[in-house]
């Protein structure tokens, strides 16, 4: 089972500080350059992602995909969706094979 607390907690403080102040809160000051830069984000950590396991660095791996995982929930919260949707869809896919999952999609 997924333990999606601290998952969801990320999307409620998402939530809270996305109308804040952009001075003070990193996440409104994102949401505030618009969903370009919310867009750009979320490709400049998938990148430093997969650099960093290319170098294999297990440490730095995790680090990067948090940052990675953190800015998809902001994009989810962008769009209106938060968490619970991803994991719904996760919990749909279970026990379904990967390809009959991705036939199924067209």
């Amino acid at each position: 089972m997924i333990d999606a607390t601290i998952l969801r907690r990320l999307g409620e403080v998402i939530a809270a500080r996305r109308q804040g102040d952009p001075a003070t809160s990193y996440v409104a000051g994102l949401f505030a350059r618009g969903h370009d830069a919310v867009l750009k984000k979320v490709a400049e950590e998938a990148a430093e992602t997969l650099l960093a396991s290319k170098d294999g660095d297990k440490l730095h791996i995790v680090r990067e995909a948090a940052d990675l995982w953190f800015h998809c929930l902001i994009l989810l919260a962008w769009h209106g969706l938060g968490p619970d949707d991803v994991l719904a869809e996760l919990r749909r896919r279970e026990g379904i094979s990967g390809i009959d999952e991705k036939t199924s999609r067209g």
